[in-house]
């Protein structure tokens, strides 16, 4: 089996997300919040951030100038995220299990950026500023397409620092980049590298397609998911959220971030409504390749997204699409396929070779947005265009 197909079966624990977990267990099934390591510092609403501290540059190189420079520039809008979720067992008792993961800075009103998989299902959320004081924080909202998070701690009267963003429009393979986050709970950890690839195709645990992630061999380790990838000036130009891991250890330098403009477009989205509201085509479909066209019986498939069916009085009736008519067995017959319905092979232009392809296609579209849509029907290739819908939750 070809290596690089191999990674991308076994999506994980070669692909891991970067955050870090732990347990305790208290005689007494104490809450975990009761802890004093969780209490919050009096520091009064006339509280005063001290002043950044001073480089010494004699002796340093420019290129380690640099890089001290963007850590004291910016470490004070990274954040620790620590989850905690409460568990009773019939026969241990209550206990608690801690996650931990970095978060950024987006609003000096408290609102923390981070990855989806670093806040889920969790029953408590605590972040840790630079100087070790503790909030807890609220989920906001969430986006599993793009595995990205917004939570919120009252900063109270503190004056939070924000990161500052930048871009990823003239960035290069070789273009020097710094990793600022928790990982393993050590909070405030700079490492550096440089860009190692673009435009990298990622699936998430969620099975979900991110794409045109940016890939690095600045060292990223379990707990540095939802930290900043910056460059050289200090901008945030990625979130860092995976990483190949053969053996589900720690780094071996391909680490990989989310796209800043990524997160700057569902960020407001995320604030507001809680969810990212992207369009829709209303079907229920499945991916086909080759060899399922050969047992489903249909010679002109070789890849595309096959309809089942369309739902009655939605978009893609309106449009001509028809779904599936007869159902086939599949393998030894103990699964089966509605079949007879179109295959989608392209969507403005852009070939769909599988579900994957599909929902990356629609990620970045709105409710209302048209779309071209080329699809197979009996093996003649055909077309319609799509108003979409809103996608439902």
């Amino acid at each position: 089996m070809n290596k690089t197909v191999y990674f991308l079966l076994l999506l994980f624990p070669l692909f891991i997300s970067c955050t870090s977990t732990s347990g305790s267990q208290g005689e007494n099934g104490v809450d975990a919040l009761t802890s004093p390591s969780w209490m919050d510092p009096e520091l009064g609403e006339g509280y005063q951030e001290p002043p950044l501290p001073e480089i010494i540059t004699d002796g340093f190189t420019d290129q380690e100038i640099n890089s001290m420079e963007v850590y004291r520039n910016n470490i004070r809008a990274i954040v620790n995220v620590t989850t905690i979720n409460l568990y009773n067992s019939r026969y241990s008792g209550s206990y608690s299990q801690e996650g931990s993961g970095s978060g950024v800075i987006v609003s000096g009103m408290g609102y923390i950026l981070t990855n989806k998989h670093v806040v889920a299902d969790a029953d408590y959320v605590v972040v840790t500023l630079y100087d070790g004081t503790n909030y807890q924080a609220k989920i906001i909202g969430s986006d599993a397409e793009s595995d990205l998070a917004v939570i919120k701690f009252e900063p109270a009267g503190r004056h939070l620092q924000v990161i500052k963003p930048g871009n990823t429009e003239n960035l290069q393979v070789g273009q020097k980049v710094l990793a600022l986050g928790n990982p393993f709970g050590l909070e405030g950890t700079l490492t550096t590298g440089i860009v190692s690839g673009i435009n990298r195709p990622l699936q998430t645990e969620d099975g979900f397609l991110l794409n045109s992630m940016i890939q690095t061999d600045a060292a990223i380790n379990p707990g540095n998911s939802g930290g900043a990838l910056l460059n050289s000036k200090g901008e945030l130009i990625g979130i860092n959220t995976m990483i190949v891991s053969p053996n589900g250890s720690g780094s071996v330098g391909i680490g990989f971030a989310i796209p800043v403009e990524t997160a700057l477009r569902i960020v407001p989205e995320l604030i507001e409504f809680g969810r990212v509201n992207r369009g829709w085509i209303d079907i229920e479909a499945l991916s086909m390749n080759l060899n399922l066209a050969r047992q489903l019986s249909i010679p002109y498939i070789r890849s595309g997204v096959l309809i089942t069916s369309v739902l009655p009085g939605g978009n893609a009736e309106d449009a001509g699409l028809q779904g599936g008519r007869e159902r086939r067995g599949v393998g030894l017959g103990l699964n089966s396929v509605i079949v007879g319905g179109d295959v989608i092979v392209r969507i403005n232009g852009r070939e769909i070779k599988s579900v994957l392809d599909y929902f990356s296609v629609l990620e970045n579209s709105r409710p209302g947005q048209t779309f071209d849509v080329d699809y197979l029907r009996d093996g003649t290739l055909m077309s319609t265009t799509i108003t979409l819908s809103e996608r439902p939750f």
